[in-house]
């Protein structure tokens, strides 16, 4: 127990001196391994992990569905998608922030992603709500929320990651995200309109379009239809695997680039080196999360945090309470994927030695993370955001994010309070847990 508070100690001064958390889990894992069994056994058993962990097919799906949205990033369809909602809802006040939430979880539904979501919906969507006079801090808190509907929305990488983490099935889990998702868009887009009713010259009204417009428009986004279409029709119908539905919709991405005249070689290329990095990236930190997972269940850390909570007084939900406020700091600190990892050793199995269904925890964690993404002081979203607007400032961009953030809350308190928002598609699909 000591020597695992020490290693955990060491691995919170490596990731504050900025050793990357891969390397800071793997070094700590290995070394703590070695000093509980020997050398020999901690190389064969990272040998092992490294080995596993690179051919296993459930994470297949991983850069098919990054090389997907980094595809789309630059086919225009973001910018379709934002034509679209701004023709439906541009002529209400605050509509073009409403279309820019809608249009990021639409994005999300093809990229998976809350950064590149965040990054894309920056340059497609904030110089049309500057001209129209709205506000930096509700423009820019739009795009930061609506930019994490990407870890929510299926096909999320962090929710694959997850249930390769917990092993627990994705279809599962991205039929018992879709609730939340829709709820959190419903809950923006009222948060929207809470706002300019209060401020009216924060998101004053647009033009009005015709129901031509309107219909051009809409027809003009036939990519995402199709490809949304295809991959979530191909899934939830069962007639492809998650895996297999990555593969069609990573292959349909390219096509409907082409279509556009929206890919040359020498995007190609890029597209697939960024998909390798990013993808190499993950695999790596998946890696050092394993190693330290396997070193911490060695000290039997997990084992005496789950004995000692059991021991204590208090009502579960006041430890998941408490995971709530720990989670909320680590996605406002790290990225979600580390903030994740970092804690799954120890936290899975205490979540379910105290009866919470693993599914549901997988989706109420993801949702944490994701309003981290958003929390000042730090907030990665609204870091990604700064550096992608030119003249906007951090103080009007967390003025925007608080709107989004009670809307985040309330909606975690209804998942939390309410399993069923989360559980009962799984259950009236019979959906393996």
């Amino acid at each position: 127990m000591t020597a695992s508070l020490i290693g955990f100690g060491i691995l919170l001064v490596l990731l504050l001196a900025r050793v990357p958390i891969a390397i800071a889990m793997a070094a700590v894992g290995t070394t703590g391994f070695a000093i509980l069994r020997g050398w020999q056994p901690s190389m064969a058993m990272t040998g092992t992990v490294v080995f596993d962990t690179a051919l296993s097919y459930s994470l297949s799906v991983i850069p098919l569905f990054i090389f997907m949205g980094n595809v789309l990033a630059g086919s225009g369809i973001a910018q379709g998608l934002f034509s679209a909602a701004d023709r439906v809802f541009g002529r209400m006040r605050g509509g073009l922030a409403m279309a820019t939430v809608l249009s990021c979880g639409g994005f999300s539904a093809v990229c998976g992603s809350s950064l590149a979501t965040a990054a894309t919906m920056s340059k497609v969507t904030m110089p049309s709500m500057r001209r129209f006079g709205y506000s930096d801090s509700l423009a820019t808190g739009a795009i930061a929320a609506g930019g994490t509907l990407g870890i929510l929305i299926p096909p999320s990488v962090i929710i694959v990651l997850y249930a390769v983490l917990s092993e627990t099935f994705i279809l599962t889990l991205f039929t018992a995200a879709l609730i939340p998702a829709i709820i959190a868009v419903i809950g923006y887009m009222a948060a929207i309109r809470i706002y300019v009713a209060l401020y009216p010259d924060a998101g004053p009204a647009g033009s009005r379009s015709t129901w031509r417009e309107r219909a051009i428009a809409v027809r003009e986004s036939w990519a995402t239809l199709i490809l949304a279409g295809v991959v979530a029709g191909g899934i939830y119908s069962g007639i492809f695997t998650v895996t297999e539905s990555a593969a069609v919709g990573a292959v349909l991405a390219v096509a409907i680039a082409v279509l556009r005249g929206r890919v040359s070689v020498a995007e190609f290329w890029r597209n697939l080196h960024s998909t390798a990095a990013t993808s190499a990236m993950l695999y790596v930190i998946l890696i050092g999360a394993n190693v330290f997972s396997y070193a911490l269940t060695l000290s039997r850390l997990p084992d005496n945090i789950v004995t000692w909570i059991g021991a204590l007084d208090v009502h579960p939900l006041m430890v998941i309470a408490v995971l709530m406020v720990i989670y909320v700091i680590l996605g406002a600190l790290f990225d979600t994927v580390s903030a994740m990892v970092l804690t799954m050793p120890f936290v899975f199995p205490l979540v379910l030695n105290l009866g919470f269904d693993p599914i549901w925890w997988g989706i109420v964690m993801v949702m944490v993370i994701e309003i981290g993404m958003i929390t000042p002081p730090i907030g990665i979203n609204a870091l990604i955001i700064k550096s992608m607007i030119p003249g906007s400032r951090l103080s009007d961009i967390y003025a925007g994010i608080v709107p989004f953030l009670i809307s985040d809350f309330v909606r975690l308190a209804l998942v939390i309070l309410l399993p069923a928002l989360t559980l009962w598609l799984p259950t009236i699909l019979d959906l393996p847990r």
